[in-house]
């Protein structure tokens, strides 16, 4: 049955039952059915329920991508267009099978999915982005933004609770590297996490988190709220606001981070800096928060510099000279990840901010891996500090 003859079937059901709303799901499938009237064999029974199922995902799921949100193997969804989806599962990337009827379709299920959050999407305003309840995030883009059709990308929340010992199980870090890491967040280590998209930054940060001793208060600070931290009885946890339709109502990352500063925290956890945000946040790691942590996406540790550099530009007026020199001295360790072809999240390289020289940060390797990928090998990083 075509999305069409759906919605009328609903529209319907609807106007001769308009408390189904609020049904339950086994009144709602039942109502359906019924709606549906008697299967003229036992032959159509599967496709019958089938499609009540689909019918039901139309009106309280996901429609066609129902299933895929149902599939815990499945980390992301991904729709560039009513006849393009591709899914990620374990790392790797597919192409599926199903397809939206037409651009229409697509786009009245994202208008849903937005609508139920009371988020506005449309062609005045083609961008929107939200969490579910489940810590899921949603991101879609309309025409005109999106001249081919529009696009949906859905990142699944994941219930994996990384830890340090998950990790080197899984071969993302060694036992040395490990050790050097947990000696430094009990240091407290002012430590940036780098790496591409779904490289696993947010899971590493959180498996760093859980050597923060239970003693401290913590404070994190987040676009969508993603982190888990375990084991930290004093916490508190701040998540920036988008404005809303008239444009009021928004919350940055900028005005959390300084808002953070006055609730007493021994440290600070931003989840990602993507822009003006970066400045406040090593001026928080610099005057007093020793031991926070952030992550971003970068190339490798020394292009993530740059890059924060000029994200602290955007927000400064201080000269070049002097970001690079505040960065020097308020970071301590840089770790960076790559996400193999494999699928497989591991950790390239491992950094020390060695100071300011010649215009340069000096960075210091103390671990890399090797071009095979096979091994983080541990680097005498009195002889392989790096200018350049």
């Amino acid at each position: 049955m075509l999305y069409r003859e759906r919605q009328k079937l609903i529209a319907r059901m609807l106007e001769s039952n308009p408390n189904l709303e609020r049904a339950s799901e086994t009144e709602l499938l039942a109502a359906i059915s019924r709606s549906l009237g008697r299967q003229r064999s036992q032959k159509d029974l599967t496709a019958r329920r089938q499609l009540v199922r689909s019918i039901y995902d139309s009106m309280r799921g996901f429609d066609i991508l129902q299933s895929f949100l149902d599939d815990s193997s499945i980390s992301e969804i991904m729709v560039n267009g009513p006849d393009s989806i591709f899914i990620e599962r374990h790392g790797k990337l597919e192409t599926v099978a199903k397809k939206f009827d037409d651009r229409e379709h697509l786009t009245q299920v994202i208008a849903r999915c937005f609508g139920r959050a009371n988020r506005l999407i449309n062609e005045q305003n083609p961008l929107a982005g939200m969490r579910f309840p489940d810590g899921s995030r949603v991101h879609a883009v309309l025409p005109p933004a999106a001249p081919n059709g529009p696009c949906l990308s859905i990142r699944r929340f994941s219930n994996f609770k990384p830890s340090i010992k998950e990790l080197l199980r899984l071969g993302s870090l060694s036992p040395e590297a490990a050790k050097y890491l947990a000696k430094a967040v009990r240091g407290r280590a002012n430590i940036f996490i780098s790496g591409g998209t779904g490289s696993g930054k947010t899971s590493f940060l959180n498996a760093l988190s859980s050597l923060i001793p239970a003693s401290e208060r913590i404070v994190t600070i987040e676009d969508s709220a993603e982190l888990d931290l375990q084991g930290l009885p004093n916490l508190v946890r701040l998540e920036a606001r988008s404005p809303g339709p008239d444009g009021r109502g928004g919350i940055s990352l900028e005005e959390l981070i300084r808002t953070s500063l006055r609730l007493r925290p021994d440290r600070i956890i931003v989840g990602e800096v993507r822009g003006k945000e970066s400045f406040e946040m090593i001026q928080a790691m610099s005057t007093g928060h020793p031991g926070s942590m952030s992550t971003g996406h970068g190339n490798n540790a020394r292009e993530m510099l740059d890059r924060l550099a000029l994200m602290m530009l955007m927000a400064s007026n201080l000269p070049w000279e002097a970001i690079k020199r505040l960065l020097a001295s308020s970071l301590d360790i840089i770790v960076h990840l790559e996400r193999l072809a494999s699928g497989q999240r591991i950790v390239r390289e491992i950094s020390e901010l060695k100071g300011f020289i010649d215009n340069e940060i000096v960075l210091a390797k103390r671990f890399e891996r090797s071009s095979d990928s096979k091994q983080l090998c541990s680097i005498n990083s009195e002889n392989k500090n790096e200018a350049n």
